[in-house]
């Protein structure tokens, strides 16, 4: 990562926030997915239904969701970066706790614990980047930031599911949050890196009416509530889909499912360099941005297809081609918000567009186990998915005109609402 941030540091970014991001989105993703992880083996011990543990799995967003907005207001208004570490603690001791947990809404309360913990991720986080990033870094940042994202489910699902069948799920999670805690030493001892980006401060900045009132922020929340219903069906069911339905053992399951992730999580390093590269070539950031979202979202409505109409082979390399374009839809999703808010409005413009996007962590898990519970098969949660996917093609290949910074002092005069700045 070092090399690859190499000819921007000291002229943006520091690869060393970078590292620590992309760390803290890995923890933050290995917290929250290793409860369906361990699904089938919390099914089992407590005698759930699908539908009882679609409850568990969207626990976490009820908290999360909502949280969002004070997230975003505190990342503005406050010192992102400790905003963000005071998140990780309340989220690692949670997960410690998850482990010790003796009933069914103990566990419920503990996941909402977490998503309260977990709602600073990405507000402080993109706050920090919207401030301190080149745009022609953005690719490369938000690449290694989303494959933190994906690779924690992919160790969570691999080394956690190896880890549960080996001394069970209740070691594996106090273990797990109590080394999550230990990433902050080394985040409050980074330096800050140089701020390229000319800051006016939360009060020289748009208001959150103006914010509110901006077009393309709607169109990134329908996009986003799209991406995030794929992306969270397969986070939260994929173990018990493997397990159940395409009859793998646990230690398959780890296996195929820390593969997807793996896919996923190269896709999105090789996808955020090859947009850097592209913009130094002379590309515009609407073109790259938006090849990015729209290539995404057409190969997941296929892929989705290919896993509810296809059989056990088809369903894998479905599950694959989901992991690889999720790979290259995630970090473009990433940078547009960044570039079409600004450093002034990010925090608050990402709290919205989050709190939109986790209605599908919501909604996901729990349709899904409803689904499967009234037909018994997946089949028709993943065409769900495919149908979803296309919508969020629509989303930002029109309600989203440009991916360009708007304009908030253009919004600010008469007849300049919902207008973005095209620049020359």
């Amino acid at each position: 990562m070092n090399a690859a941030l190499s000819g921007s540091v000291g002229q943006g970014v520091s690869a060393r926030v970078v590292t620590l991001l992309t760390l803290a989105a890995f923890i933050n993703y290995v917290d929250r997915g290793n409860l369906a992880t361990a699904g089938p083996l919390i099914r089992d011990q407590f005698v759930l239904s699908n539908t009882q543990l679609g409850l568990l799995l969207s626990a976490f967003f009820w908290s999360y969701a909502p949280g969002q907005l004070p997230a975003g207001w505190l990342a503005e208004r406050l010192d992102a970066r400790r905003v963000l570490a005071v998140g990780l603690a309340v989220w690692g001791v949670a997960t410690a706790l998850t482990g010790l947990a003796s009933s069914f809404m103990l566990l419920l309360v503990l996941r909402v614990m977490l998503g309260l913990g977990e709602s600073v991720m990405y507000p402080a986080s993109f706050k920090i980047l919207a401030c301190e990033a080149l745009e022609g870094q953005r690719g490369r940042v938000n690449g290694f930031l989303a494959a933190g994202q994906i690779a924690g489910p992919a160790f969570g699902t691999f080394a956690g599911g190896l880890l549960m069948a080996w001394l069970g799920w209740r070691v594996v999670f106090v273990v797990l949050g109590c080394a999550s805690l230990l990433w902050l030493w080394p985040w409050l001892k980074t330096p800050r890196s140089a701020v390229p980006q000319p800051l006016s401060g939360a009060a020289g900045g748009p208001t959150t009416l103006m914010i509110l009132r901006c077009r393309e922020l709607w169109g990134s929340c329908l996009g986003g509530f799209c991406e995030g219903y794929s992306f969270w069906l397969v986070l939260s069911w994929l173990p018990v889909y493997l397990v159940r339905e395409r009859g793998f053992s646990m230690a398959e399951m780890a296996q195929l499912g820390a593969g997807v992730y793996v896919l996923s999580a190269l896709a999105c390093v090789l996808t955020g360099w090859i947009s850097d590269r592209w913009l130094k070539a002379g590309a515009g950031s609407n073109r790259v941005r938006k090849t990015g979202l729209l290539t995404g979202f057409a190969g997941l409505a296929a892929c989705m297809s290919m896993c509810a109409l296809g059989g056990r082979l088809g369903s894998l390399v479905g599950m694959a081609g989901c992991g690889v374009f999720l790979g290259i839809l995630i970090p473009a999703y990433f940078a547009t918000a960044q570039t079409l808010a600004g450093p002034d409005a990010m925090a608050r413009w990402y709290g919205v567009q989050n709190l939109v996007t986790n209605i599908a962590g919501i909604s996901a898990p729990v349709i899904t186990g409803v689904v499967v519970d009234r037909t018994g098969s997946f089949s028709s949660a993943f065409l769900i998915a495919a149908v979803l996917a296309l919508l969020g093609m629509l989303a930002f290949g029109l309600i989203v005109r440009k991916v360009e910074p708007v304009d908030w002092h253009t919004m600010n005069t008469p007849g300049g609402l919902l207008a973005v700045h095209r620049p020359e």
